[in-house]
């Protein structure tokens, strides 16, 4: 059973718990939003801000491997060199 934990119920502890870490407000208050999150039983994920982070991410990997490209691909002949003897 979920009860609002800044008022009585089983996980006050958690509350209490939150409020002796640094940030308290901020770990109580985050503590709430999933209490409550939880108790509604609502999947609130944000899937174009995921969407977004994910190409965002691409993009960044594929400017890096763009740029590091010629130097990774010395790296690797290097020590497949060091390995064989060739």
């Amino acid at each position: 059973m979920l009860t609002d934990p800044t008022t009585t119920g089983p996980l006050r502890r958690h509350v209490r718990t939150a409020r002796r870490l640094p940030g308290a407000a901020l770990a109580a208050g985050l503590t709430r939003r999933w209490l409550t999150a939880a108790a509604s039983g609502r999947d609130r994920g944000d899937v174009p801000g995921w969407v977004l982070v994910t190409l965002m991410t691409a993009g960044l990997v594929t400017a890096l491997w763009l740029v590091a490209e010629p130097a990774l691909s010395q790296v690797f002949d290097d020590a497949i060199t060091s390995v064989t003897g060739d």
